[in-house]
């Protein structure tokens, strides 16, 4: 058969053998509608432990353009919801990260008010049956996302905050979020602080400088820096979404996507991490079968723990870490570090390799450092 008489070659399946049983149907379970609208307005202030003085707002913000009912759907609000917890996000990151550059403040807000985390933040809180809406699709598409996030392998809709859903985030899911912290906004008097008192909880965990470092880009050029490689991120545009492939070696290991360039290049990285580390594309990184690549990366970050005690258990002082050189824009930031022993035959001070944090660089350097005291 040539390839174009085979239709799996035009990305088709064959028909089924005629004795063949046809698959079952797939249950997909829909979501559901409390049409109690009191109902659905307590269990938001509950959530929230926040009543409102006005719940009109708050039956604005459950209300979806689809019901034509000659209400107001919450759209209003959630253009005011995106922009106040933007400036909420920028004002608590900005005074609790009194040294980081505007592309890392970017980065760090961009993972915390994402479609996808937002989306996630309906559905960990139940919140899209509280929606008045008719659009069967609708319910259709939210369902996918909520069976694919159940499925998620750490089954804990916190620990994805990036995204990562084999499923698109609706983006209905985010709207609601983002209108009922709209609806608190405008019931405070637009006074930011509470809104960040009342809604922050709904967020977390937050993704802050020091959680954002391990992130999958950050572990991507780890990994290949230790074995001599580079990553290579390629972004395009497809339909309004931003597509990123992912290259190492001059082949491609991962892609991902999303509607903001940040979200899709974590996405992207974290499919190349699981094609690299035992999966199809560990061969890329080294000759031969790859040994206990997730090892290598755990043991790099503890080595300043095992110099410390291994200082300690010789009876010498303990080790003296320094920041030797800092580089890169601000949001590629290089770190250079060293570390000096002073032991009863002498002084040894070792340089680390470059690394985007402070604490790996430092424990490049001490893993430099116990390699020569072991050989010593």
């Amino acid at each position: 058969m040539t390839p174009s008489q085979n239709p799996r070659k035009r990305g088709h399946l064959a028909p089924p053998p005629p004795s063949a049983s046809p698959a079952p149907p797939v249950a997909l379970s829909l979501p559901g509608f409390v049409a109690d609208r009191a109902e659905a307005a307590a269990r938001v202030e509950r959530l929230l432990r926040y009543q409102f003085c006005d719940r009109a707002l708050l039956e604005e913000a459950l209300t979806h353009q689809s019901f034509s009912d000659g209400a107001l759907s919450y759209q209003r609000l959630e253009f005011v919801g995106d922009a106040a917890l933007g400036l909420a996000f920028s004002n608590f990151l900005y005074l609790t990260n009194p040294t980081l550059g505007p592309g890392a403040l970017s980065t760090l807000r961009a993972a915390n008010i994402s479609t996808e985390k937002l989306a996630r933040v309906a559905v960990r809180h139940d919140l899209y049956p509280l929606l008045r809406r008719k659009c069967a699709r609708l319910d259709l598409l939210v369902g996918q996302f909520i069976e694919s996030v159940k499925q998620e392998v750490m089954h804990d809709l916190a620990t994805a905050p990036y995204g990562g859903s084999v499923v698109k985030a609706p983006k209905v899911l985010a709207d609601i979020v983002e209108a009922i912290a709209a609806a608190v906004y405008v019931d405070c008097k637009f006074d930011l602080e509470k809104l960040w008192k009342v809604t922050r909880w709904l967020f977390e965990p937050i993704i802050t400088a020091e959680t954002i470092d391990e992130q999958p880009v950050t572990t991507l050029h780890e990994l290949c820096q230790k074995h001599g490689k580079v990553a290579q991120f390629e972004t395009w545009q497809k339909g309004g979404m931003t597509m990123v492939n992912v290259f190492v070696g001059g082949e491609m290991v991962g892609l991902g996507s999303s509607e903001q360039k940040v979200i899709a290049k974590l996405n992207a990285a974290r499919d190349a991490l699981g094609k690299l580390i035992g999966g199809a594309k560990q061969q890329v990184l080294i000759n031969g079968v790859a040994n206990g690549l997730v090892d290598e990366i755990g043991e790099l970050r503890e080595c300043k723990q095992k110099l410390t005690e291994l200082c300690i258990g010789k009876h010498w002082p303990k080790p003296i870490f320094k920041l030797e050189k800092e580089g890169g824009p601000a949001h590629e930031r290089n770190f250079v570090c060293s570390v000096q022993v002073d032991t009863k035959t002498g002084t040894f001070v070792t340089i680390g390799d470059p690394m985007s944090r402070v604490k790996d660089a430092e424990n490049s350097a001490a893993q430099k450092m116990v390699e020569l005291l072991l050989k010593l």
